[in-house]
């Protein structure tokens, strides 16, 4: 088993992509082997590492189809939807709250009534 080829940051060749570059060009790795890292240095902590990936050959990005929407769309408003008040947000509740800001920290004149 061999090591992967290593580039520094902006110098991989062409043909290679990260995950996100493969994404934009509407692509997916598709089960292939890593091909090669790419590393970005960093002043006082360790590199920047992503991987690369063989642009011929990967597979386009399949189609979301109406089961798939219909989950993104649960899961999303399970996301907004409030575990205190059970209303929708209308924005994603912070997981460090765990509940929409009016009910975090309610208004002294709202604990009264």
């Amino acid at each position: 088993m061999g090591t992967l080829p290593v580039y520094r940051w902006r110098l991989a060749p062409d043909g290679l992509a990260t995950r996100r570059q493969l994404r934009a060009r509407g692509l997916r790795p598709g089960g292939q082997p890593v091909a090669a890292q790419l590393e970005r240095p960093r002043r006082r902590r360790g590199p920047l590492i992503a991987y690369l990936y063989r642009i011929d050959l990967a597979k386009p990005v399949r189609p979301m189809t109406p089961g798939r929407a219909a989950a993104l769309q649960r899961a999303m408003a399970a996301r907004r939807t409030c575990p205190a008040c059970r209303r929708d947000a209308g924005y994603c509740i912070p997981p460090t709250l765990g509940m929409c800001v009016p009910c975090a920290y309610p208004r002294p004149s709202e604990e009264s009534t």
